[in-house]
């Protein structure tokens, strides 16, 4: 039975695999309909689907899944996939968003129990952030699939850190199941500065990192990263036919409010908006597409956000039409960039509430200065050529890492 399953599943993946090629033989478009690529073949196949690699460190395990919706093989949740094989699962660890990927940003999940398979949910995104040893006690084996985009602010892969940490703890085993990184092209942004460790910036790297979650698994573990500089038993199993050239179409929306190949291109420039006093469209069909507020000296583009619930049940300007850029014809070689926030900034006419959180922009942007970079009128080619330095350091730390040929 056990042999007939994997090769239905596998039988699922190729003619998933076949569709998008049919699809990448003329052109793969984002969901706004206003950029193409064309994705090299053969296109990457995920860890998750490398059985023979795993399968077998998982049997007479028990077994606990870090996972969500994007933990896919084919159009196969990881969890069904275990569990038809035979491999005891007695844990989920839901993180932001939950194991469905259906909470709104922030929203604090609680621990449950899946209804489709009663595996008990322990939520790594409420009360805390890290399972303790009781969460762990029925487990041999933590496993992490998890797609990420590749921004240090993005939450799945602080929870991959905090995961690393109870399993270095507990004296577990750890596997992670590597996926494609649709901003692993490049690397940019300030390192995150001494003092703001939080969980939109746990390590002291760059706002993109230009790594996999396996690569930076490694990174965490080999610079010692972990509380009391502890060392988690980790495994990775590798992408295949991946390098970090490779353009990657996201299969699923990674979270409510990167819905498209745009918006996740656009993450790691419009985020830092998310302190400001500006909607970069959450409440709307094109988050992390525009930027807005309800001023037409702002520009030509309206847009009004609304309640959306699953998405944004309350977002920032709700029910007020902003004015400002529609940014969704953006090209998909799009890479980080302050142009809009500091374009955005001059527009307020340096207003002191433009930054309305202070605290939080630093966060984000992982050090003090930044902010202070704004106020003081540094054009972007001033600020980034400050960050150069550190950025050097940091690729050369890197290379030990790379699990892939590295980009040009």
């Amino acid at each position: 039975m056990k042999r007939i399953f994997l090769l239905f599943l596998l039988a699922v993946i190729f003619l998933s695999c076949s569709a998008e090629k049919q699809k990448t033989d003329t052109e793969i478009e984002s969901d706004s309909t206003v950029d193409t690529f064309k994705i090299e073949e053969p296109l990457p196949i995920p860890g998750a689907a490398a059985f023979d690699e795993y399968l077998p460190i998982l049997e007479g395990k028990k077994v606990g899944l870090v996972v969500n919706h994007t933990s896919l093989i084919g159009d196969v949740h990881l969890l069904d996939t275990l569990l038809a094989q035979g491999i005891t699962v007695t844990k989920i660890y839901a993180p932001e968003h939950g194991f469905r990927g259906e909470a709104d940003a922030g929203a604090h999940i609680e621990s449950s129990v899946d209804s489709k398979t009663g595996v008990p949910i322990v939520s790594v995104y409420g009360s805390k952030r890290k399972p303790d040893a009781k969460d762990l006690e029925d487990v041999d084996v933590l496993v992490f699939d998890i797609q990420d985009v590749g921004a240090r602010f993005y939450t799945y892969i602080s929870t991959m850190h905090y995961m690393m940490e109870a399993s270095a703890e507990n004296n577990k085993q750890m596997l992670v199941l590597d996926r494609p990184n649709p901003n692993g092209d490049y690397i940019a942004g300030p390192i995150r500065a001494e003092g703001l460790s939080s969980f939109v910036g746990l390590d002291p790297i760059p706002l993109v990192h230009g790594l996999t979650v396996g690569e930076l698994a490694k990174m965490i573990n080999g610079e010692g990263w972990l509380a009391g500089n502890k060392s988690c038993d980790l495994t990775i199993i590798p992408v295949k036919n991946y390098d970090h050239n490779t353009k990657y179409s996201l299969p699923v929306a990674p979270s409510p409010n990167l819905p498209n190949d745009v918006s996740i291109r656009l993450y790691p420039s419009l985020c830092l908006f998310e302190a400001t006093v500006m909607s970069i469209g959450r409440g709307t069909d094109f988050p992390f597409q525009v930027v807005g507020y309800p001023d037409s000296t702002y520009g030509n583009f309206e847009f009004t956000p609304v309640s959306i619930p699953g998405k944004s049940t309350h977002p920032k300007l709700e029910d007020q039409k902003c004015y400002g850029v529609d940014l969704r014809n953006t090209s998909l070689d799009h890479q980080f960039t302050l142009k809009y926030i500091i374009d955005f900034y001059k527009k307020a006419g340096n207003h002191p509430k433009y930054i309305d959180r202070s605290q939080v922009f630093n966060r984000l942007a992982g050090n003090t200065t930044l902010q202070q970079q704004l106020k003081d009128g540094l054009s972007e080619e001033e600020i980034m050529k400050s960050w150069e330095p550190e950025l050097a350091e940091y690729r050369q730390m890197r290379e030990q890492y790379l699990l892939y040929p590295d980009f040009e």
